[in-house]
């Protein structure tokens, strides 16, 4: 049974090892609690018993515009509906705090989650790199 949290206790390394296993890089310590507490409207969790399973959080502009990111689940927990169940938690939360459009980027193949499983209407967009 999985269970949803929203808002949870962050533990910087659990998160960073689930993040490192779901996007396929290097697990390395980073400051989650600190980042979420500082530019995220909310964040959810997937956990089964107590181990983090999935992760959503939900940034915004303090207004009307929420965003989804680091949508992230543990591949041996994969198919089973987390990943849709955990924007489906974040995007209820964003509705209650007021906020009227939940943006998300997503790459190509991930465009049957984002568009027919949750639900998002596919849009243009453009990208800038930085570094």
């Amino acid at each position: 049974m999985i269970e949803y949290r929203t808002r949870f206790p962050v533990d910087d390394a659990q998160l960073s090892s689930l993040h490192a296993l779901a996007f396929g890089h290097p697990d390395e310590v980073q400051p989650w609690a600190v980042r979420l507490a500082r530019h995220a409207l909310t964040w959810v969790g997937a956990f089964s018993n107590d181990l983090l399973v999935g992760f959503v959080q939900v940034c915004w502009d303090g207004g009307a515009h929420a965003f989804v990111l680091d949508t992230a689940v543990h591949p041996s927990y994969g198919r089973q509906g987390i990943g849709k169940e955990l924007v489906r938690v974040a995007a209820e939360e964003a509705k209650v705090a007021g906020c009227e459009w939940l943006h998300v980027d997503y790459e190509p193949h991930l465009a049957d989650f984002y568009v027919k499983a949750c639900g998002f209407s596919p849009t243009e967009a453009a990208l800038l790199k930085l570094r």
